[in-house]
């Protein structure tokens, strides 16, 4: 690890802040929570008080958890002495620029200032910060609850150095999260683009009244999601070409698929080019070894659902 963390500050305790909360104390760190809702104290201790049982679930000592946890007065108490600042306030590129104007002057010059945005990229809220001050703010974008979900999207802005993008690396991989550092900043990021663009055609088809909510959720849970727990869509459509790979895929249903969309049919090279990239990430495993992980993991996801059938689903009536 290129620093050390010992103390975090949670500014904004709403549901990530509490969440991140949780992880950061579960694993070790004195963590300080700032928020103005009148009700913060109780959150916290009422947010503890959950999550224990899913850290501990994932083999985390949670005892004391609630005596590594500080509520600060304000921002300037929760970050003065941090080793690593989690911001979580509104989704507002104004707030954020005031916001992180007085985070970069309030926290200790060796703080690393991460944000949750959802959607904004931090050069968007930096700009009017001196360069030093930019170069260790950065997105670290996670999924709800983050707690339980690995994934966070690192994305650097502009001028964040890599420096912080190495120790925003190496803090995630402490607390056993999933950091992936995406290069180019784009509204949105990777995740909430993805996840957005199945929501809107999954609003589309109710609103024909092709299929209902709740049997679109069954096809989403029972194919899909199974699919996409397991492997990526490239993956999932490498390993759907058999042996001959992704290439073979768009060989044979790639025309039929791309008069779903709307969109000009891709450019020839463009589309040489994709097909090596994704035999570049999986060309090199045998396609019996990569099913059979998949497969693998497939029967532990079903069997893990199994054992909770009935408890999210709505049953029909007879």
């Amino acid at each position: 690890m290129t620093r050390a963390f010992r103390t975090a500050a949670v500014v904004g305790a709403g549901t990530i802040g509490l969440s991140w909360t949780a992880l950061f104390a579960a694993h070790g760190l004195t963590v300080r929570v700032s928020d103005p809702r009148p009700d913060l104290d109780e959150a916290v201790t009422e947010a503890l008080t959950r999550y224990a049982p899913h850290l501990a679930a994932r083999g985390l000592d949670v005892t004391g958890l609630a005596d590594r946890v500080r509520i600060a007065a304000d921002v300037t108490e929760a970050v003065r002495d941090a080793d690593v600042v989690q911001e979580n306030g509104p989704e507002r590129a104004e707030f954020k620029r005031e916001l992180f104007a007085t985070l970069t002057r309030e926290a200790p010059a060796h703080a690393l200032l991460l944000s949750s945005s959802s959607a904004i990229p931090s050069t968007a809220f930096t700009a009017q910060l001196p360069d030093e001050a930019a170069a260790r703010v950065l997105i670290g974008h996670p999924f709800n609850p983050p707690h339980l979900l690995p994934l966070v999207e690192v994305v650097p802005g502009a001028r964040t150095g890599e420096d912080a993008v190495r120790a925003a690396v190496d803090f995630y991989t402490s607390l056993d999260r999933t950091p992936v550092v995406e290069r180019v900043e784009i509204p949105g990021f990777v995740g909430n683009r993805l996840q957005n663009a199945l929501s809107r055609e999954a609003v589309s088809l109710v609103q024909q009244g092709v299929v209902t909510p709740e049997d679109l959720d069954r096809i989403v849970t029972d194919s899909l999601g199974l699919r996409w727990a397991t492997v990526g869509p490239f993956l999932g459509a490498h390993l759907g070409g058999g042996p001959g790979g992704y290439r073979h895929l768009v060989e044979h249903i790639g025309a039929s698929m791309q008069s779903l969309t709307d969109g000009p049919a891709p450019d020839a090279d463009a589309q040489e080019r994709l097909i090596g990239a994704v035999e570049k990430a999986y060309g090199s495993a045998p396609y019996a070894e990569l099913s059979e992980t998949r497969d693998r993991r497939q029967l532990a996801v079903l069997d893990a659902l199994s054992e909770t059938t009935g408890t999210t689903t709505p049953k029909e009536e007879n």
